[in-house]
């Protein structure tokens, strides 16, 4: 198993079991503990929810592709913007002291996702970038080949083909 499937896998179990579960799952009155209230709250948190498990659709398709030991760098490039996005976003959160008044379990997974994201985010990055070692040149992504059911099936004979 490479470095490369170990992220997306870790990638994609943490933002289900973190991320995408508690927000499409969660009760409203865990939303309102973390001071988000309103009618469109509930609505925003399983929107929220729903982005999330996109992105790991996208991810799945990039583990497909490292499994096979090819780099899609589509699902790598959506990854370092996601990724380094959510670091920043929550380490002002944890340097502003913003999370102060939130129970310890949300200041928890706020300390553990800021951590995780820039560590992903680098990862995914290093892949994304990474050095082809017999010429020294970024590498390039490899040609997508085709599936058996992007490939048309050859044409049967006809009777009217002179040909035949």
């Amino acid at each position: 198993m490479t470095g490369l499937v170990r992220i997306y896998i870790v990638k994609i179990a943490l933002t289900v079991l973190v991320w995408c579960g508690p927000l499409l799952l969660v009760p409203e009155r865990v939303g309102a503990a973390v001071g988000l209230t309103g009618e469109a709250a509930p609505f925003l948190l399983r929107l929220l929810g729903w982005a999330y498990l996109a992105l790991c659709v996208g991810y799945a398709f990039g583990l497909q592709a490292a499994w096979k030991g090819v780099r899609r760098h589509g699902p790598l490039w959506a990854g370092v913007v996601s990724n380094g996005g959510a670091a920043a976003l929550l380490g002002w959160i944890v340097v502003t002291g913003t999370h102060g008044p939130w129970p310890w379990p949300a200041q928890a997974v706020v300390f553990l996702s800021t951590a995780a994201a820039a560590v992903i985010a680098l990862g995914l990055l290093w892949y994304a970038l990474a050095l082809d070692h017999v010429t020294g040149r970024l590498a390039r992504p490899a040609k997508e080949q085709p599936t058996p059911s992007d490939t048309p099936a050859p044409a049967e004979p006809s009777a009217d083909d002179p040909a035949t």
